[in-house]
């Protein structure tokens, strides 16, 4: 593995904000439903160079209330105009903010919570009468600020904070550098327990670079961003943002009768989804004819989109419209990348797919170095380098990788590769392949192969055989024990109204050598997914599921 090298100037990630609003100070920043179902000409709108001031007097005007440079900040605040006025102001300060899920359940939040050692917390009332409810960070909160109304919890409110950040003179962005921590940012947990990511101010900057220049993204762009943190990167982008009318937490369940009209009125060239909330879009535009012209750009992420999806997708989109799927993860984003443009351009990927090679994600990025290494449970690290072709762990090393986890030194010993030059490698926990021409094949993650007496199963290869029978929705492969060894299992989730016999299963498996010797198969109602994307199936729970079945 070669060593990447990082740089290390004078940094803020919140100086692109500012940047932006002298280039296009009139332009639009945001715009916001007051409430749902609102129509999109009653939106709250700010300009940049209203947004820049309202992130200006929230940065002078914390301090007096206890908030700092270098304070951990916990934020939960939904989708808004004040989440990024709030959001850039901590960063111009130079204080951290802390971001998690709120849809991981209380427990989650208070374990993350307690790792992450919050000084502030700024919340909606909501947020706070859990945290008070929860106990949420007593031990070390200090400093509290309220979005509306405030009750009997103390602290300051945002419109009190913005007033006295209004009469404050001084230095609007803190002087941080690449490696001053900008955020943690907290995993979804969804193969493992929530770990708090370290992001470094150069790493974001490194990002926004990376997605500028992959997606030729221009200044006067709107974007729909569907994942609140994703709509972040907008600012530094120049691109509008249209905070979409749903609930983040379930995109999967996204009503498409809320969101196109804003998409239409505001004219939107690009958006952020998951796959289960394109999965949802597709099959309502399908339905209904609905076309959606002069989106030009559709990326998703958080798990492979199937060939269905990407094709449905496609009929609503002008001709030169293309579908995108980075890959990566909150420790490290982008990795690669691949466009609809090639997938059903190169008239053999989408057979290799359905016959079970694995899903293919593209290229590595410039400046991104991918290596693939032995499959191992152990904390130690076999560096050797497999060749092309050979299945192993994917590990990731860019100026977009993170160096660390907060508070859990051996998940980031782990984890984190630590490289000659200061650079630091990251076991990305996913299997993988890169092919003849440099592309990498997504393969499942490590965890959640199925190791049995007489072979390794790797879950996305199986599936993808029996998720090209018409009338299967998607499948998951799990490994039971049973009689002294483990089993492999499909289980199957359908599409509706559909039917599928085990010998239609049977076949699919022995039309592959990789799935030949699976010979139980389970139908499931409705796969347990992911709190992030609502499309990340948790097999840990469908294991439990099946062996209860197969007792």
């Amino acid at each position: 593995m070669k060593d990447v090298k990082t740089e290390d100037p004078s940094v803020n990630i919140a100086s692109s904000l500012s940047d932006m609003a002298l280039q296009q100070p009139d332009s639009l920043a945001i715009a916001a439903p007051p409430r749902k179902g609102a129509s999109p000409d009653t939106y709250v709108r700010w300009t940049y160079r209203e947004l820049n001031d309202a992130s200006d007097r929230v940065a002078r005007g914390l301090p007096p209330y206890g908030i700092q440079k270098g304070t951990r900040t916990i934020v939960m605040v939904k989708p808004s105009l004040e989440l990024f006025a709030l959001t850039f102001g901590l960063f111009k300060l130079g204080a951290i903010p802390v971001l998690m899920d709120p849809g991981i359940g209380a427990r989650n939040l208070g374990l993350c919570l307690e790792e992450a050692e919050p000084e502030a917390f700024i919340g909606i009332p909501k947020a706070h009468l859990a945290r008070k409810l929860f106990g949420w960070g007593r031990k070390t909160i200090r400093s509290l600020v309220t979005i509306g109304p405030r009750l009997f919890w103390g602290g300051a409110t945002l419109q009190q904070v913005m007033s006295a950040g209004a009469d404050i003179p001084g230095e609007k962005i803190a002087p941080t550098r690449s490696d001053d921590v900008a955020a943690i940012l907290f995993t979804s947990g969804s193969t493992g327990v929530p770990k708090g990511v370290v992001y470094q101010h150069g790493n974001f900057v490194a990002q926004v670079e990376a997605i500028r220049n992959l997606y030729d993204i221009r200044p006067g762009e709107v974007d729909l961003p569907t994942f609140p943190l994703f709509g972040l990167f907008d600012p530094a982008l120049g691109m509008s943002t249209v905070i979409p009318d749903m609930d983040p937490t379930r995109p999967a369940r996204v009503d498409p009768r809320r969101i196109l009209p804003a998409m239409e009125a505001f004219g939107v060239t690009n958006m952020f989804g998951s796959p289960a909330l394109l999965n949802t879009l597709g099959r309502y535009g399908e339905k209904h004819g609905v076309r959606i012209p002069g989106l030009k750009r559709v990326i998703s992420a958080g798990a492979p989109v199937s060939l269905p999806v990407m094709e449905r997708l496609l009929k609503l989109l002008d001709e030169d419209s293309h579908v995108v799927t980075p890959y990566g993860a909150t420790e490290s984003l982008p990795v690669t990348s691949i466009g609809s443009d090639e997938i059903f351009g190169e008239s053999d990927l989408p057979s290799q797919t359905l016959a079970g090679k694995g899903v293919c994600v593209g290229r590595p990025l410039p400046g991104v170095e991918i290596s693939i290494v032995p499959v191992s449970d152990q904390p130690e690290k076999d560096l050797r380098v497999l060749p092309s072709g050979e299945t192993g762990e994917v590990v990731v090393q860019s100026l977009m990788t993170t160096r660390s986890y907060y508070n859990r030194p051996r998940s980031t010993e782990e984890a984190k590769i630590p490289m000659a030059g200061g650079g630091v490698a990251h076991r990305m926990g996913d299997l993988g392949f890169m092919d003849e021409k440099g592309r990498l094949w997504f393969c499942g993650r490590k965890s959640q192969r199925v190791i049995t007496s007489s072979e390794t199963l790797f879950t996305v290869p199986c599936e993808l055989v029996f998720n090209g029978h018409p009338s299967v929705f998607r499948s998951a492969l799990v490994g039971v024990e049973k009689g002294g060894d483990v089993i492999p299992v499909i289980c199957v989730e359908l599409e509706p109204g559909k039917k599928v016999s085990t010998e239609e299963l049977c076949d699919r498996a022995l039309s592959q050598p990789h799935t030949a010797g699976i010979e139980t198969f389970l139908i499931h109602p409705g796969f347990p997914v992911d709190i992030r994307h609502n499309a990340k199936i948790r097999r840990e729970e469908l294991r439990l599921w099946a062996a209860e079945r197969l007792r």
